[in-house]
C-alpha cells in the first residue's frame, strides 16, 4: 500500500488558522488525480484542496467544520487501492482506479450554484442531467428538474429555491409561526469582518466629513464615449474608474489621507493601493487595485468587474485582499442615499459613494434639478485634521464635476 497525504496549503502569514467545509469524497471512494477533495475557508478567502494523486479515499484525518493550519495532514488516499466494500478485493493499478474517478467525476460534475441547490433540495447525486460543458450540471439543470417535479397543485417549489442561502451556514427555519429559533456559528470570515470592524471603531478616532456632488458631467462623458469604450476595450465604462480616479487625484494633493497609523509614527505611501469594497455570498470581501495611478480607467473597469466575479465564486487570493492605502464603498449600487463608512485598518480613510438621484438644487439664485450623488469621507481624527479631510473630499468633487481635469492632472 502507497499513501499520498493531502495537505492544507500554505496559508500566509496573517492566516493562523482555518475550517475545513465539507468533504467532496468518503473513506473508499475514487479518487481522480487533481480532483476537488475540500475547500478549507480561512478569514480571508475560500482555497481548493485537490487531490495530490490517484487513488482511493482511505482516511479522513479532520472532519468537516474542523480547524487546521499550514502544511497539516488533514487525509490520505491509497495510490494503489481499488473503491470496494470488501477488503479482500483485489488491488487495481493507479492507473485502473483514475480512469473509472474521473470519469464519475466528470459524470456527477455540478457547477457551484447547481452543486449549491441539489443539496439545498436534497437530490441524489447523479438524479440531474447536466446539459453544460462536458455533461456538467447547470443551475438551469435543476430548476428544470424541480420544476418538473413539482405539485401538480402548482406549489412555487422553484421560487423557493432561487436564492439560495449563503454557504456553510445552517438552513434557516422557513415556518416561524411558533417563534423558532435556531443558532448558526460565524464563518470564519464573519467572524474577521466582526474582530475587524470593533478594532476599528476602538482604535481610530473616526469622523466624517460630507458633500454632494452634481454627477451630470460624468454622465455625459460616460454616454458620449460608453459605445466606442466598449468597443475598443471589451468592457463597459462605470462609474467606480471615475471616482478611483478623482480619488487618486485627492490623495495625491493631500497625503495625510492616505497615510496609515503605525504605534506613534505616521507611515506616508507613496503609491496608491485603492481598495474596492465587495459583497460575496460570504460576506463584505475588499480586493485591491494595486498601483491605480498607473491604471487606465479600462484597466480599473476590467479589473473591478473581475473582483466581483471572483468574489461571487469565491476565488480571490490572499494576495488580491492584502494591503492597501484607501479604500471605496459604494453603497449605491444597493440604493444606500447616505451612509458613515467604518474605515478599514490600517487605513485612516475611506470614500463612501450612493446612489445618484434627481434632487432640487440651487444654481445662480434658480432651482433646478440635477443628478446628485451625496459622498461621505471617513477618516481617523489622530493624523488627519478636518482641513485635509475637507478638502481632499472638495478635491474629489471637483475632479468629478469637471472629469476633463482627470486626463490633465488637475
Amino acid at each position: 500500500m502507497t499513501i499520498a497525504e493531502v495537505k492544507v496549503p500554505q496559508l500566509s502569514e496573517s492566516v493562523a488558522e482555518a475550517t475545513l467545509l465539507t468533504w467532496k469524497k468518503k473513506p473508499g471512494e475514487p479518487v481522480a488525480l487533481d480532483e476537488l477533495l475540500v475547500e478549507i475557508e480561512t478569514d480571508k478567502v475560500v482555497l481548493e484542496v485537490p487531490a495530490p494523486s490517484a487513488g482511493v479515499m482511505t482516511e479522513l484525518v479532520k472532519k468537516d467544520g474542523e480547524s487546521c493550519v499550514s502544511n497539516e495532514v488533514i487525509a490520505r488516499i491509497d495510490t494503489e487501492g481499488v473503491a470496494s466494500a470488501s477488503p479482500t478485493t483485489a488491488k487495481a493499478s493507479p492507473a485502473a482506479v483514475a480512469a473509472p474517478a474521473a470519469e464519475s467525476a466528470k459524470s456527477t460534475a455540478a457547477m457551484p450554484a447547481a452543486a449549491k441547490l441539489i443539496a439545498d433540495n436534497k437530490l441524489a447525486p447523479g438524479s440531474v442531467a447536466g446539459t453544460g460543458k462536458d455533461g456538467r450540471v447547470t443551475k438551469g439543470d435543476v430548476l428544470n428538474a424541480l420544476a418538473a417535479n413539482a405539485a401538480p397543485s402548482g406549489a412555487p417549489a422553484v421560487a423557493a429555491v432561487v436564492k439560495p442561502l449563503p454557504p456553510v451556514a445552517a438552513p434557516i427555519a422557513a415556518d416561524l409561526r411558533d417563534r423558532a429559533e435556531q443558532r448558526v456559528p460565524m464563518s470564519r470570515l464573519r467572524a474577521r469582518i466582526a474582530e475587524r470592524l470593533l478594532q476599528s471603531q476602538a482604535t481610530n478616532a473616526i469622523l466624517t466629513t460630507f458633500n454632494e456632488v452634481n454627477m451630470a458631467p460624468v454622465m455625459e462623458m460616460r454616454k458620449r464615449f460608453q459605445e466606442k469604450f466598449e468597443k475598443e476595450h471589451g468592457t463597459k465604462l462605470g462609474f467606480m474608474s471615475f471616482f478611483v480616479k478623482a480619488s487618486v487625484a485627492a490623495l495625491k494633493k493631500f497625503p495625510i489621507i492616505n497615510a496609515s497609523v503605525d504605534g506613534n509614527d505616521i507611515v506616508y505611501h507613496g503609491y496608491f493601493d485603492i481598495g474596492i469594497a465587495v459583497g460575496s455570498p460570504r460576506g463584505l470581501v475588499v480586493p485591491i487595485l494595486r498601483n491605480a495611478d498607473q491604471m487606465s480607467f479600462a484597466d480599473i473597469e476590467k479589473k473591478i468587474a473581475d473582483f466581483g466575479l471572483k468574489a461571487k465564486e469565491s476565488k480571490l487570493s490572499l494576495e488580491e485582499l492584502s494591503g492597501g492605502t484607501f479604500s471605496i464603498s459604494n453603497g449605491g449600487v444597493f440604493g444606500s442615499m447616505l451612509s458613515t463608512p467604518i474605515i478599514n485598518p490600517p487605513q485612516s480613510a475611506i470614500l463612501g459613494v450612493h446612489a445618484t438621484k434627481d434632487r432640487a438644487v440651487v444654481e445662480n439664485g434658480a432651482v433646478v434639478v440635477r443628478p446628485v450623488n451625496y459622498l461621505a469621507l471617513s477618516y481617523d481624527h489622530r493624523i488627519i485634521d478636518g482641513r485635509e479631510a475637507v478638502l481632499g473630499l472638495v478635491a474629489i468633487k471637483e475632479a468629478l464635476e469637471d472629469p476633463a481635469r482627470l486626463l490633465f492632472d488637475i
